[in-house]
């Protein structure tokens, strides 16, 4: 998945349209469209920008740990259980 795809899909996700994101990184709605298309090149700088938007980071990931980071962003990815009790909480409901 490219850099752009994830940004339109983590804008959608969040629900924020490109006239606000483009107030809240300070950059005319027209230019973020145009580069959010892949119609024109952007700097690091705004993509890293764009995250802090949405609340997301922008990470690079080693290809031989892509699959895995795939799994999770798609919630197939093993880890812990979250709604499982700790052992600290089942011995104080004791």
């Amino acid at each position: 998945m490219s850099l752009l795809s994830q940004s339109q899909s983590m804008r959608s996700r969040r629900g924020m349209t490109i006239a606000e994101l483009s107030r809240m990184i300070g950059m005319a709605a027209q230019n973020l469209s145009t580069i959010l298309q892949g119609k024109k090149d952007s700097r690091a700088s705004t993509f890293e920008s764009l995250a802090a938007a949405m609340d997301a980071e922008w990470v690079m990931v080693p290809k031989e740990k892509l699959a895995e980071v795939r799994q999770v962003l798609e919630g197939k990815g093993s880890g812990p259980d979250r709604t499982a009790r700790s052992t600290l909480d089942y011995l104080l409901s004791q």
